[in-house]
Formats: C-alpha cells, sequence, structure tokens
C-alpha cells in the first residue's frame, strides 16, 4: 500500500523486493474517505481528544478499501504490506502458501509499534522459534499484516463508521471479535522514514469531549471489557 505519488518510497520497496517469488501490487492508497466509510466526528474527538488528520483519514480509508476489494472479488487469503516496511521474503513466502483460514487465524500482525499483553498461541509456526502469539491492549500500527476473507469480512463490517484512527479500531478485539494474533519475532521491521501520516496525532488531548464524564466512564469500561478478555484467555490456558 502506498501513495500514487511515492515514487522513492516505491522505488525502494520494489528494489528491496525484487528477489521474491511472491506476485505483489501496489495499492494505491487513499487521501480522503472511501465509499461505505461514515465519519463521526463527535466520536472521534471523545476518544481521541481531537479531530483525525487527513493523513490518518487516508492510512484508514486505504486499509478499509482493500477489505472492501477482497470482499468484492472474494480473494481468499491477502498479505498487506505498507511501503515503509522492511521484509522477511523468506519467511513471508510459506506463510503466503498456507492456508490460514483452516489454521484458525483470519488475521495476523507482521508487526506491532507497542508491546502490550500477550499469550502464546502456537509455537514455531512455519519456522523453529518463530511463534504466533494474542495481543489485548493497543499495540498500534499497520505496518503489515495478513488476512483472510473471514477476517477483511469481519473488519470491513466493524470498520465503516469511523470512530478512532485505524490501527485503534483493529487493536480492539473485545469489540469486533477477531483475535489480534502476531507473530513473534516480528518478519518484518518499519524503516526509519518520516510517516506520511504527520506528527499531529502526538498532539495534547484538549478537545473538551474527551475529558467528559460520559467518556471517562466510557474509557473504564474499555479498560474494564480489555481485563475481562486477558482473564478468559489465561481461563483458557
Amino acid at each position: 500500500m502506498s501513495l500514487e505519488s511515492a515514487s522513492a518510497r516505491r522505488a525502494a520497496f520494489a528494489a528491496r523486493a525484487a528477489d521474491t517469488s511472491l506476485a505483489w501490487r501496489f495499492f494505491d492508497a487513499c487521501t480522503g474517505p472511501a465509499p461505505g466509510m461514515t465519519i463521526d466526528e463527535p466520536a472521534i474527538r471523545s476518544n481521541k481528544g481531537r479531530p483525525m488528520s487527513k493523513g490518518e483519514i487516508g492510512c484508514y480509508a486505504s486499509h478499509f478499501s482493500i477489505w472492501q476489494d477482497m470482499v468484492a472479488r472474494g480473494v481468499r487469503q491477502a498479505i498487506v504490506l505498507e511501503d515503509d516496511t522492511v521484509v522477511d521474503w523468506a519467511y513471508l513466502e510459506p506463510l503466503a502458501r498456507t492456508d490460514l483460514h483452516a489454521e484458525g487465524i483470519d488475521y495476523l500482525r507482521l508487526y506491532a509499534k507497542r508491546p502490550t499483553w500477550q499469550r502464546v498461541v502456537r509455537r514455531d509456526f512455519l519456522q523453529h522459534s518463530r511463534a504466533i502469539v494474542e495481543l489485548v491492549g493497543l499495540a498500534y500500527g499497520t505496518q503489515g499484516y495478513a488476512i483472510t476473507l473471514e477476517g477483511a469480512r469481519r473488519l470491513a463490517g466493524h470498520c465503516r463508521i469511523v470512530r478512532r484512527p485505524i490501527d485503534d479500531e483493529m487493536d480492539r478485539s473485545w469489540a469486533h471479535g477477531l483475535p489480534n494474533l502476531a507473530l513473534y519475532p516480528a518478519p518484518i521491521l518499519e524503516a526509519a522514514i518520516v510517516s506520511d501520516i504527520g506528527n499531529s496525532r502526538f498532539g495534547p488531548k484538549a478537545d473538551p469531549l474527551y475529558h467528559s464524564i460520559r467518556q471517562k466512564a466510557w474509557r473504564a469500561l474499555e479498560r474494564a471489557r480489555m481485563r475481562m478478555l486477558k482473564a478468559r484467555r489465561l481461563l483458557e490456558r
């Protein structure tokens, strides 16, 4: 996934992918809302303490459009990568050939930005010492993931109304019901280049809606839902 105008980033990614046997293509990233999306501005301000930036909306729309495209064309499985990633193609090639839905995996992160609570789900997945872990909490980042048709259907349906940035929404497995699975160690890295999304998202949470009593109560409920999911997973061990 890459902005059509990002010729330098596209060239760098293509050079890094020159030797892979996988068929791949650039998906033109969106620069505004996608068809089927509804932006709930009050909800965004309540959840983030600020409006979403143009870059965040474009990122949200891009991933949403990929899922919609998969559903419309009946694409059984895909690996989605952003153009600022450095990829271990030797691992992704067998991963792409694996029927993930048959393995009980409909969404599999290839990278996360922040450590959060996790439990080991599978050991030695396609390679010795490569595990699948389930994350519960906000790990952030949409740099890369594998997704099945069922996973795309689930996320496309859940994410039609925009209430927060896309990675925040994808991490909320307790809300959409799709386990937030991830590979450890990660088979991709994020290159140290300037993000197209920008840094405005790191500003202070100044909007009064974020600090309302109602929103504080909602955040307490959200934390409780996270704790309940963690407890259920511990009991399943």
